[in-house]
């Protein structure tokens, strides 16, 4: 749980006229959107900013993508300034996916090489590095990492599964179905003095965290503009460091595979990067509306208000303490325990989150970790203290009936 609780509605954040900030974006009126961390919310100017994009794309296509190299070229340098990287070091991919991919399949072959990563992992990025092993004839070794580990412990569970035979180690930044930081700092010092190369997923990282790569000490970094940026979706950064980089090639070959890193990630043949050219655009309105710092700042707060009054209600509802002890909470989301029945396995929280939506209107991150289920509390500046009330008094109770319903099937 967060170290101070929030016992007060947090006050809405206004647009410059005065208006409530939810009207910069396009959302759905009939859904409460209570899920910013999974696939981000773009603001309006950001949407008709890449339209303006497209439409010039359109208009003249062999003006347009003899030109987009400079253009993305220019834009890599804005993106980089936003997350304190060095615009030599950052390529444009389209998700943190994409950017481990890219790292799986330009590293060397190791011969019975292994991969360390944690049991917080996201799932698509530990079934790539399980693909990357049978190549290379190892296998992975998995670091149990309680959801209440502090960062010494975290760290000596995964110092514990590193040996002579590791050729890589994936780590989270912000890990994604438990909402907790992952101690990469001093990950990334001990995989630095053993001359093992170290992975950094960071996709929940850009926005939620000022400047995600100071005092960091890694091989290659991911993170994702279009969650907490919300950049328009598609736009995502890979950062490499260090003479592994020179390996890295876009997924796609094109006419710039020639360049050097960087660059030969600018030219993807009939790629559409309009998403990637928008993305300061998203930037920029957060940035001059309140400032990242005031927005970063009312994200946390209202997402500790929100663990306050769901968990209460759920602890009403169940008799047992909702709140959870993540040992190295985030700003901007917590977590909270479900009752008893409910998203027990990915495939059970995937389900409930599309039910809630159809039978609920609410767009919510439902998780699972060690057999548990947790709801996901996401904020954004478009949310307000009133998204989460309404949760609490409506949601909270159809969950409990739901759950009930769950545990009553599974026993007959």
């Amino acid at each position: 749980m967060s170290d101070t609780e929030v016992t007060t509605a947090p006050r809405p954040l206004l647009l410059a006229d005065g208006e409530p900030a939810a009207r910069a974006w396009s959302l759905d009126p009939a859904l409460r959107h209570l899920n910013h961390g999974s696939f981000g919310a773009v603001p309006r100017v950001a949407q008709e900013r890449q339209h303006e994009l497209r439409a010039e794309m359109e208009s003249a296509p062999v003006v347009w993508f003899p030109e987009l190299p400079r253009r993305l070229a220019a834009a890599r340098v804005g993106l980089a300034s936003f997350l304190g990287a060095n615009p030599d070091d950052l390529a444009l991919v389209p998700n943190a996916s994409a950017g481990v991919s890219v790292v799986y399949a330009g590293l060397p072959a190791r011969d019975g090489g292994e991969i360390v990563v944690t049991d917080h992992g996201y799932g698509a990025v530990t079934m790539g590095a399980e693909r990357l092993a049978r190549r290379w004839g190892g296998r992975v070794r998995t670091a149990r990492v309680p959801l209440d580990a502090g960062a010494e412990q975290a760290y000596e569970a995964v110092a514990a599964e590193l040996s002579d035979a590791t050729g890589l180690v994936v780590v989270d930044q912000i890990t994604s179905a438990t909402a907790r930081r992952m101690p990469v700092e001093l990950i990334g010092a001990e995989a630095r003095r053993r001359g093992i190369p170290l992975l950094v997923d960071g996709a929940h990282a850009p926005g939620l965290v000022a400047s995600p790569l100071d005092g960091l000490t890694c091989d290659f970094w991911t993170g994702n503009l279009h969650k907490w940026g919300c950049a328009p979706r598609g736009t995502a950064a890979l950062v490499a460091r260090g003479p592994l980089r020179d390996g890295l090639y876009p997924l796609i070959d094109s006419w710039g595979a020639a360049d050097p890193y960087p660059d030969r990630f600018d030219q993807q043949g009939t790629v559409d990067a309009t998403a990637q050219l928008a993305a300061g655009t998203a930037l920029d309105f957060i940035g001059s509306t309140w400032g990242w710092s005031t927005a970063r700042r009312y994200m946390d707060d209202l997402a500790g208000y929100a663990e306050r009054i769901v968990g209460a209600a759920l602890a009403d509802l169940t008799g047992a303490d909702a709140r959870v002890d993540v040992g190295m909470p985030v700003p901007g989301m917590r977590l909270v325990r479900l009752p008893d029945g409910l998203a027990d396995s990915r495939v059970a929280a995937d389900a409930l989150r599309d039910r809630a939506a159809a039978e609920l209107g609410v767009e919510a991150a439902f998780t699972s970790f060690g057999g548990i289920g947790y709801l996901r509390l996401s904020a954004h500046v478009y949310n307000t203290a009133e998204d989460y009330e309404f949760f609490a008094e409506r949601c909270v109770p159809v969950l409990g009936e739901w759950a009930r319903a769950a545990r009553e099937h599974r026993t007959s």
